[in-house]
Protein backbone atom coordinates (compact mmCIF):
# COMPACT_ATOMS: atom_id res chain seq x y z
CA UNK A 1 0.00 0.00 0.00
CA UNK A 2 1.43 3.63 -0.76
CA UNK A 3 1.71 5.69 2.09
CA UNK A 4 0.24 9.20 1.73
CA UNK A 5 2.99 11.80 0.44
CA UNK A 6 5.37 9.01 -0.73
CA UNK A 7 4.51 9.34 -4.06
CA UNK A 8 6.06 12.12 -6.15
CA UNK A 9 5.29 13.93 -9.67
CA UNK A 10 8.10 13.08 -12.47
CA UNK A 11 8.27 17.11 -12.95
CA UNK A 12 9.87 17.56 -9.66
CA UNK A 13 13.06 15.84 -10.92
CA UNK A 14 12.94 17.11 -14.59
CA UNK A 15 15.54 20.02 -15.18
CA UNK A 16 15.26 23.44 -14.71
CA UNK A 17 15.09 25.78 -17.42
CA UNK A 18 17.18 28.71 -17.53
CA UNK A 19 15.37 31.61 -17.27
CA UNK A 20 15.63 34.06 -19.98
CA UNK A 21 16.61 37.77 -18.90
CA UNK A 22 15.02 40.37 -20.29
CA UNK A 23 17.81 43.36 -20.57
CA UNK A 24 16.09 47.07 -19.26
CA UNK A 25 15.97 50.28 -20.63
CA UNK A 26 17.96 52.48 -18.40
CA UNK A 27 15.49 55.09 -16.37
CA UNK A 28 15.67 58.55 -17.46
CA UNK A 29 13.86 61.04 -14.82
CA UNK A 30 12.96 64.00 -16.31
CA UNK A 31 14.26 67.18 -14.43
CA UNK A 32 12.50 70.63 -14.59
CA UNK A 33 13.36 73.65 -13.52
CA UNK A 34 11.59 75.34 -10.53
CA UNK A 35 8.77 77.12 -12.20
CA UNK A 36 9.35 75.41 -15.57
CA UNK A 37 5.11 76.13 -16.49
CA UNK A 38 5.50 79.40 -16.58
CA UNK A 39 8.19 79.81 -19.12
CA UNK A 40 5.88 80.64 -22.56
CA UNK A 41 7.66 77.70 -24.32
CA UNK A 42 6.00 75.03 -21.57
CA UNK A 43 2.83 75.07 -24.12
CA UNK A 44 4.85 74.52 -26.91
CA UNK A 45 3.49 71.10 -27.28
CA UNK A 46 0.35 69.63 -29.08
CA UNK A 47 0.02 67.25 -26.25
CA UNK A 48 -3.45 67.89 -24.28
CA UNK A 49 -2.10 66.22 -21.06
CA UNK A 50 0.65 68.52 -20.82
CA UNK A 51 -1.12 71.99 -21.67
CA UNK A 52 -3.36 70.64 -18.44
CA UNK A 53 -0.53 70.55 -16.32
CA UNK A 54 0.76 73.82 -17.48
CA UNK A 55 -1.96 75.80 -17.05
CA UNK A 56 -3.12 73.46 -13.41
CA UNK A 57 0.10 74.91 -12.11
CA UNK A 58 -0.28 78.05 -13.19
CA UNK A 59 -3.98 78.32 -11.47
CA UNK A 60 -2.35 76.92 -8.24
CA UNK A 61 0.58 79.20 -8.02
CA UNK A 62 -1.34 82.25 -8.58
CA UNK A 63 -3.91 80.72 -6.31
CA UNK A 64 -1.04 80.62 -3.23
CA UNK A 65 0.86 84.18 -4.15
CA UNK A 66 -2.45 85.84 -4.11
CA UNK A 67 -3.09 87.11 -8.16
CA UNK A 68 -6.96 85.72 -8.22
CA UNK A 69 -7.41 86.73 -11.44
CA UNK A 70 -4.17 85.42 -13.19
CA UNK A 71 -5.28 82.38 -11.07
CA UNK A 72 -9.23 82.59 -12.82
CA UNK A 73 -7.42 82.78 -16.42
CA UNK A 74 -5.37 79.92 -15.80
CA UNK A 75 -7.89 77.71 -14.19
CA UNK A 76 -10.64 78.59 -17.02
CA UNK A 77 -7.65 77.52 -19.54
CA UNK A 78 -7.53 74.17 -18.03
CA UNK A 79 -10.99 73.15 -17.96
CA UNK A 80 -11.02 73.14 -22.09
CA UNK A 81 -8.07 70.36 -21.70
CA UNK A 82 -9.38 68.40 -19.13
CA UNK A 83 -11.17 65.05 -20.21
CA UNK A 84 -14.59 64.15 -19.30
CA UNK A 85 -13.13 61.20 -17.25
CA UNK A 86 -10.43 63.12 -14.94
CA UNK A 87 -13.32 64.19 -12.34
CA UNK A 88 -10.63 65.00 -9.82
CA UNK A 89 -8.72 67.06 -11.45
CA UNK A 90 -12.07 69.04 -13.11
CA UNK A 91 -13.11 68.74 -8.92
CA UNK A 92 -9.79 70.88 -7.87
CA UNK A 93 -9.67 73.28 -10.87
CA UNK A 94 -13.34 74.34 -9.75
CA UNK A 95 -12.50 74.70 -5.97
CA UNK A 96 -9.47 76.91 -7.02
CA UNK A 97 -11.85 78.94 -9.09
CA UNK A 98 -14.44 79.35 -6.41
CA UNK A 99 -11.53 80.49 -3.80
CA UNK A 100 -10.37 82.78 -6.32
CA UNK A 101 -14.01 84.38 -7.04
CA UNK A 102 -14.31 84.99 -3.00
CA UNK A 103 -11.21 86.60 -3.17
CA UNK A 104 -11.85 88.71 -5.51
CA UNK A 105 -15.08 89.65 -4.08
CA UNK A 106 -17.48 88.06 -6.51
CA UNK A 107 -20.32 86.23 -3.93
CA UNK A 108 -22.34 84.85 -6.46
CA UNK A 109 -19.92 82.97 -9.03
CA UNK A 110 -18.40 81.30 -6.23
CA UNK A 111 -21.77 79.80 -5.25
CA UNK A 112 -22.33 78.97 -8.08
CA UNK A 113 -18.92 77.38 -8.92
CA UNK A 114 -19.74 75.68 -5.53
CA UNK A 115 -23.08 74.52 -7.22
CA UNK A 116 -21.23 72.70 -9.91
CA UNK A 117 -19.23 70.70 -7.57
CA UNK A 118 -22.28 69.92 -5.45
CA UNK A 119 -23.71 68.31 -8.63
CA UNK A 120 -20.67 66.26 -9.51
CA UNK A 121 -20.34 65.24 -5.22
CA UNK A 122 -20.43 61.05 -5.35
CA UNK A 123 -18.57 60.29 -1.69
CA UNK A 124 -18.59 61.75 1.48
CA UNK A 125 -14.94 63.00 1.24
CA UNK A 126 -16.12 65.26 -2.30
CA UNK A 127 -19.19 66.44 0.34
CA UNK A 128 -16.29 67.53 3.23
CA UNK A 129 -14.57 69.49 0.90
CA UNK A 130 -17.62 71.11 -0.41
CA UNK A 131 -18.84 72.16 3.03
CA UNK A 132 -15.75 73.50 3.82
CA UNK A 133 -15.50 75.46 0.59
CA UNK A 134 -19.32 77.09 1.45
CA UNK A 135 -17.87 77.46 5.01
CA UNK A 136 -14.93 79.57 3.46
CA UNK A 137 -17.28 81.59 1.47
CA UNK A 138 -19.37 82.61 3.45
CA UNK A 139 -16.76 83.52 6.41
CA UNK A 140 -15.89 85.87 3.74
CA UNK A 141 -18.99 87.59 2.61
CA UNK A 142 -20.29 87.57 6.56
CA UNK A 143 -23.57 85.65 6.49
CA UNK A 144 -23.21 84.23 9.80
CA UNK A 145 -26.81 81.75 9.32
CA UNK A 146 -25.46 80.70 6.00
CA UNK A 147 -21.98 79.85 7.30
CA UNK A 148 -23.94 77.99 10.52
CA UNK A 149 -25.77 76.00 8.41
CA UNK A 150 -22.92 74.51 6.80
CA UNK A 151 -20.97 73.81 9.88
CA UNK A 152 -24.12 71.92 10.93
CA UNK A 153 -24.13 69.53 8.13
CA UNK A 154 -20.52 69.40 8.72
CA UNK A 155 -20.80 68.29 12.58
CA UNK A 156 -23.50 65.70 11.58
CA UNK A 157 -21.35 64.15 8.84
CA UNK A 158 -18.64 63.91 11.56
CA UNK A 159 -19.78 63.85 14.74
CA UNK A 160 -16.60 63.54 16.16
CA UNK A 161 -14.61 66.25 14.86
CA UNK A 162 -13.90 68.62 18.25
CA UNK A 163 -12.82 71.79 15.67
CA UNK A 164 -16.17 71.66 13.34
CA UNK A 165 -18.06 71.95 16.97
CA UNK A 166 -15.54 74.50 17.93
CA UNK A 167 -16.18 76.64 14.85
CA UNK A 168 -19.94 76.41 15.17
CA UNK A 169 -19.91 76.93 18.89
CA UNK A 170 -17.79 80.17 17.79
CA UNK A 171 -20.25 81.05 14.80
CA UNK A 172 -22.88 80.77 17.14
CA UNK A 173 -21.16 83.75 19.38
CA UNK A 174 -20.43 86.08 16.72
CA UNK A 175 -24.29 85.51 15.63
CA UNK A 176 -25.22 86.50 19.19
CA UNK A 177 -23.01 89.53 19.34
CA UNK A 178 -24.56 90.58 15.14
CA UNK A 179 -28.14 90.44 17.11
CA UNK A 180 -27.36 93.25 19.64
CA UNK A 181 -27.69 96.15 17.53
CA UNK A 182 -30.27 94.51 15.40
CA UNK A 183 -32.58 94.61 18.49
CA UNK A 184 -31.89 98.11 19.03
CA UNK A 185 -32.95 99.21 15.90
CA UNK A 186 -35.66 96.71 15.95
CA UNK A 187 -38.25 99.56 16.23
CA UNK A 188 -36.91 101.27 12.49
CA UNK A 189 -37.09 98.22 10.51
CA UNK A 190 -40.60 97.57 9.33
CA UNK A 191 -41.95 94.08 7.53
CA UNK A 192 -39.53 92.72 5.33
CA UNK A 193 -36.24 94.46 6.05
CA UNK A 194 -36.27 93.48 9.74
CA UNK A 195 -36.76 89.83 8.12
CA UNK A 196 -33.51 90.86 5.73
CA UNK A 197 -31.73 91.10 8.50
CA UNK A 198 -30.45 87.59 8.60
CA UNK A 199 -34.05 86.31 9.92
CA UNK A 200 -34.17 88.60 12.63
CA UNK A 201 -37.47 90.03 13.36
CA UNK A 202 -38.55 92.36 16.21
CA UNK A 203 -41.06 89.89 17.47
CA UNK A 204 -38.78 86.29 17.29
CA UNK A 205 -35.45 88.47 18.59
CA UNK A 206 -35.28 87.49 22.42
CA UNK A 207 -36.35 84.02 21.76
CA UNK A 208 -34.01 84.18 18.84
CA UNK A 209 -31.06 85.56 21.18
CA UNK A 210 -32.09 82.34 23.90
CA UNK A 211 -31.68 79.57 20.71
CA UNK A 212 -28.69 81.07 19.68
CA UNK A 213 -27.33 81.15 23.29
CA UNK A 214 -28.28 77.63 23.79
CA UNK A 215 -26.80 76.30 20.64
CA UNK A 216 -23.80 78.07 21.69
CA UNK A 217 -23.32 75.94 25.13
CA UNK A 218 -24.34 73.01 23.53
CA UNK A 219 -21.41 73.15 21.17
CA UNK A 220 -18.62 74.43 23.19
CA UNK A 221 -19.58 71.58 25.87
CA UNK A 222 -19.14 69.10 22.54
CA UNK A 223 -15.96 70.62 21.35
CA UNK A 224 -14.78 70.28 25.61
CA UNK A 225 -16.23 66.54 25.83
CA UNK A 226 -14.73 65.59 22.27
CA UNK A 227 -11.15 66.98 23.23
CA UNK A 228 -11.08 65.77 26.61
CA UNK A 229 -11.44 62.39 25.17
CA UNK A 230 -9.34 62.72 22.13
CA UNK A 231 -6.48 64.32 24.54
CA UNK A 232 -5.11 60.82 26.20
CA UNK A 233 -3.86 59.96 22.44
CA UNK A 234 -2.09 63.38 21.52
CA UNK A 235 1.26 64.90 22.06
CA UNK A 236 3.65 68.28 20.63
CA UNK A 237 1.73 70.77 19.21
CA UNK A 238 -1.55 68.32 18.95
CA UNK A 239 -1.74 68.48 22.68
CA UNK A 240 -0.70 71.91 22.89
CA UNK A 241 -3.51 73.29 20.54
CA UNK A 242 -6.20 70.81 22.53
CA UNK A 243 -5.08 72.32 25.71
CA UNK A 244 -5.13 76.11 24.62
CA UNK A 245 -8.95 75.10 23.25
CA UNK A 246 -9.78 73.88 26.09
CA UNK A 247 -8.99 76.96 28.36
CA UNK A 248 -10.77 78.79 25.91
CA UNK A 249 -13.86 76.70 26.02
CA UNK A 250 -13.73 76.85 29.94
CA UNK A 251 -13.58 80.77 29.66
CA UNK A 252 -16.25 80.64 27.24
CA UNK A 253 -18.79 78.52 28.94
CA UNK A 254 -17.98 80.51 32.06
CA UNK A 255 -19.15 84.16 29.93
CA UNK A 256 -22.48 82.45 28.65
CA UNK A 257 -22.94 81.41 32.60
CA UNK A 258 -25.28 78.49 32.26
CA UNK A 259 -27.04 77.41 35.64
CA UNK A 260 -25.75 73.87 36.65
CA UNK A 261 -28.33 71.89 36.05
CA UNK A 262 -28.26 72.99 32.22
CA UNK A 263 -25.19 72.06 31.98
CA UNK A 264 -25.43 68.33 33.76
CA UNK A 265 -28.12 68.00 31.06
CA UNK A 266 -26.27 69.18 28.40
CA UNK A 267 -23.02 67.46 28.82
CA UNK A 268 -25.63 64.23 29.30
CA UNK A 269 -27.54 64.87 26.03
CA UNK A 270 -24.19 65.57 24.17
CA UNK A 271 -22.25 62.77 25.26
CA UNK A 272 -24.70 59.80 24.49
CA UNK A 273 -22.82 58.67 21.27
CA UNK A 274 -19.49 59.14 22.31
CA UNK A 275 -18.49 55.43 23.30
CA UNK A 276 -19.16 55.14 19.23
CA UNK A 277 -15.89 57.41 18.60
CA UNK A 278 -13.78 54.22 17.33
CA UNK A 279 -16.84 52.34 15.67
CA UNK A 280 -18.19 55.39 13.62
CA UNK A 281 -15.96 55.85 9.96
CA UNK A 282 -17.82 57.36 6.59
CA UNK A 283 -14.54 58.53 5.10
CA UNK A 284 -15.19 57.78 1.28
CA UNK A 285 -18.75 56.34 1.54
CA UNK A 286 -20.90 56.45 -1.23
CA UNK A 287 -23.61 59.30 -1.12
CA UNK A 288 -26.38 56.70 -2.95
CA UNK A 289 -26.29 54.70 0.61
CA UNK A 290 -25.38 57.36 2.94
CA UNK A 291 -27.67 58.26 6.11
CA UNK A 292 -27.13 60.91 8.25
CA UNK A 293 -29.25 62.25 10.62
CA UNK A 294 -29.67 65.73 10.49
CA UNK A 295 -28.17 68.13 13.28
CA UNK A 296 -31.57 69.26 14.31
CA UNK A 297 -32.85 65.50 14.72
CA UNK A 298 -29.63 64.16 16.50
CA UNK A 299 -28.92 66.86 18.95
CA UNK A 300 -30.74 69.89 19.07
CA UNK A 301 -34.03 68.62 19.41
CA UNK A 302 -32.97 66.69 22.16
CA UNK A 303 -31.78 69.73 23.58
CA UNK A 304 -34.95 72.05 23.40
CA UNK A 305 -36.94 68.69 25.23
CA UNK A 306 -34.24 68.77 28.06
CA UNK A 307 -36.25 71.02 31.11
CA UNK A 308 -32.96 71.92 32.78
CA UNK A 309 -31.40 73.54 29.43
CA UNK A 310 -33.04 76.85 29.81
CA UNK A 311 -31.30 80.35 29.62
CA UNK A 312 -30.19 82.42 33.01
CA UNK A 313 -31.54 85.37 33.57
CA UNK A 314 -28.11 87.08 33.71
CA UNK A 315 -26.78 88.12 30.90
CA UNK A 316 -23.19 86.50 29.96
CA UNK A 317 -20.19 88.72 29.43
CA UNK A 318 -19.41 89.71 26.51
CA UNK A 319 -16.76 87.57 24.49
Amino acid sequence: MEMFGSAFDDSMFAEVRDKVTVALSPYKAKFCEPQWFCESAALDTEDSLEKQKVFKFRGDLALRQGSYQNALEAYSSCLEWIPENNLSIRRDVLEGMARSYTQLGERERALETADLLSKESSNTCHLINLLLLKVSIHQKFGPIGSKMASLEQLCSLLPFNPWHWYNLGQSCLQRMEADKPLRSCAPLLRGSEAEQKDGWTEESGGEMEDRTWLKACMCLVRTRLLLMALKQQQSSFVLQRSENALRWLDKALQRLNPPEGAMCSLTEVMSEDLEKMREENQDGESLAGLCVQSFAERWWNKVLLTPQAHRPQKQPEKL
